[in-house]
């Protein structure tokens, strides 16, 4: 039998699972497989069925959740399950298991990842050793961040998607008038994220009175997703409402991008993460981006010399999940 590590992301939708070996470390996958996660009644029912007909010995495994993690214990957010570490251990004969939420995992891949993996969307003065910050708008809006110890980074999560949006222009003023009737509460996750896209759409077009295209409504009707619908209708400038849409999540993403920069004082970068940044990425005014990202009044000074880049490094989680059985097991890993 061969040592390996095994690794997962587990989301609402799908689990991607990998072995990595000691030779290769976490930047080369083998035996990659996804799994539809509705489909199973647990991650241990999944990981049994990846590993039968594998000879493989697993001497560690990691999982990064969508859902809290709480002392070896996993809720995902978009399934009925409970994962617990012990359990996935009693199923892989005793070896070592760690859980890490979804954002956490991405954070544990920053230090590894190379400028090919990377597109600056605002240029400024990285800083050896200084603070990381992270914000995901995927399906939700996830943040995080990582601090040097001395010898490596560290990484934390945080529910900062999960505070109040504070608008910075008259169209976001308009927009938190609009949603915070229906709401009660607006969230920077509620407007710059898959669930807030939709949001933003219906915007344009109920506040503003903005044209929805007959060929659009049809479209939209049609799916479950809004999402993809709008986003590729922007992208390929097909309705001025798609375009005004993603115009506005931009601007929105930069100004929390510039918001936790601030907070954490990122003088080693804000690096974007999720589904959402690469697919609009040729759309993206760098100018746009910078004014949205430095718009904090007497610091705008500190965040102009801050960078910030939009991760296009596939399966950044499950790289992250990698680089962080490495770590505990293996010690610092090589680039």
């Amino acid at each position: 039998m061969k040592d390996a590590y095994l690794a997962g992301d587990i989301g609402g939708t799908k689990t991607v699972l990998a072995l990595f070996s000691h030779e290769h470390g976490p930047h080369q996958s083998f035996v990659r497989e996804v799994f539809p996660s509705q489909e199973f009644s647990s991650l241990t029912e999944i990981v049994q069925i990846y590993l039968t007909g594998k000879s493989v010995h697993i001497r560690g495994a990691g999982f990064g959740i969508a859902g809290p993690v709480s002392q070896g214990r996993a809720i995902v957010t978009n399934l009925p399950w409970i994962i617990e570490s012990s359990t996935l251990s009693e199923a892989l004969e005793g070896s070592p298991v760690w859980l890490l939420n979804d954002l956490l995992s991405i954070a544990h891949a920053m230090p590894y990842l190379s400028p090919a993996d990377l597109h600056t969307v605002k240029t400024g003065v990285h800083q050896t050793n200084g603070a990381l910050g992270i914000v995901a708008p995927g399906t939700g809006l996830g943040e995080g961040f990582l601090v040097w110890d001395g010898e490596r980074y560290q990484a934390h999560p945080s529910e900062g998607g999960h505070t109040n949006f504070g608008p910075a222009t008259q169209d976001e003023l308009d927009l938190l008038a609009y949603l915070l009737p229906k709401m009660g509460h607006v969230s920077w996750e509620r407007v710059c994220s898959g669930i807030g896209i939709p949001n933003l759409y219906a915007f344009w077009r109920e506040a503003r009175h903005l044209e929805e295209p007959a060929w659009l409504k049809e479209a939209l009707a049609a799916v479950a997703d809004p999402v993809p619908v709008i986003v590729q209708a922007g992208v390929e400038d097909k309705a001025e409402i798609c375009v005004k849409t993603l115009d506005l999540f931009t601007s929105i993403l930069a100004s929390e991008a510039g918001n936790l920069a601030l907070k954490i004082l990122a003088t080693g970068g804000i690096f974007i993460g999720g589904g959402i940044p690469p697919r609009i990425l040729s759309i993206i005014d760098p100018q746009q981006f910078q004014r949205a990202f430095n718009n904090k009044g007497r610091f705008t000074e500190i965040l102009a010399r801050i960078p910030a880049y939009v991760i296009l490094k596939p399966d950044t989680a499950l790289f992250g999940v990698a680089c962080h059985i490495f770590e505990q097991t293996e010690g610092i890993i090589a680039r």
